[in-house]
C-alpha cells in the first residue's frame, strides 16, 4: 500500500502542477511520471529485501542461508560481489510499475467508457471494485509479458553458474526466446492475479474510508 499511496499522492501533485487544462489533456503522462517517482522511493526501501529473497530462491540446497533474517546480513556481508545485482533489479522495477499503473489506469478509463458507461458514482462499490480487480489483473497480464526476459535475468544472475557474467553474457548463453518464455504461462496467472488483488485490496481499503475508487473516464 505504500508505493499505491505515493502514487496517489505524486499524480496528484503532477495534476496541480501541470494545471486542469493540461492534467486532462496528459493524463496518460501524470500516470507515468507518478508511477515512476513512486518506484524510486520504493525501491530504496525494499530493493535489499527483493533481492535476498531471489537469492535464497535462485541458490543450491545448504550453499546460502534460507533465513531471512540470515540471508539478509549474509547480502549485506557480500555486498560488492551483490551491488550489480541491487542495481539491476531496482532499474527493471522503474519501468514495470511504469507499465503496471499506466495500463491499470487505462484500462480502467475504457472499462468506464465502453462498458459501464453511466456515471462511475452511480455504481455500487461492488461493481467498481470488481472494475478495479478486471483492470489489475489484465494490468498483471500485460506486465507479466513485457517485464519476463529482464526477471529472467535477474534470476540466472544470482546462480553460481553465472557468477561473475555480464547481463549481456548471460543474455546470449540463454538466448531471447528462452529468457522470454520459459515459465511465463505460470507468471502470467501469478502477477495477473496478485496486481488484481493489490489494486483490489488497496481500493477497498479507500472505498471503506469513503473514498472513490482509482481511475475513471
Amino acid at each position: 500500500m505504500f508505493k499505491y499511496g505515493l502514487y496517489e499522492v505524486f499524480k496528484d501533485l503532477y495534476s496541480d502542477l501541470a494545471g486542469e487544462e493540461n492534467a486532462k489533456k496528459y493524463k496518460p503522462a501524470i500516470w507515468l511520471a507518478g508511477s515512476a517517482s513512486a518506484e524510486v522511493f520504493a525501491d530504496i526501501a525494499l530493493c535489499p529485501f527483493e533481492m535476498t529473497k531471489v537469492k535464497i530462491q535462485t541458490s543450491p540446497s545448504g550453499t546460502f542461508p534460507t533465513a531471512f533474517g540470515a540471508a539478509l546480513a549474509e547480502m549485506k556481508k557480500n555486498k560488492v560481489e551483490t551491488r550489480i545485482l541491487v542495481n539491476f533489479n531496482n532499474a527493471c522495477q522503474i519501468p514495470y510499475t511504469m507499465a503496471k499503473f499506466f495500463f491499470f489506469e487505462k484500462i480502467v478509463q475504457l472499462f468506464y467508457t465502453h462498458v459501464f458507461t453511466e456515471p462511475k458514482e452511480t455504481y455500487s462499490k461492488s461493481t467498481q471494485l470488481g472494475v478495479t480487480f478486471a483492470s489489475g489483473y489484465l494490468a498483471g497480464v500485460v506486465c507479466a509479458i513485457v517485464s519476463h526476459p529482464a526477471d529472467s535475468v535477474v534470476s540466472l544472475m544470482g546462480k553460481p553458474a553465472h557468477k561473475g557474467k555480464s547481463i549481456g553474457q548471460i543474455a546470449s548463453e540463454t538466448g531471447m526466446v528462452a529468457l522470454a518464455t520459459k515459465g511465463l504461462g505460470t507468471r502470467v496467472i501469478m502477477i495477473g492475479t496478485l496486481t488484481g488483488f493489490q489494486w483490489w485490496i488497496y481500493d477497498t481499503f479507500k472505498a471503506s474510508m469513503g473514498l472513490g475508487t482509482t481511475g475513471g473516464k
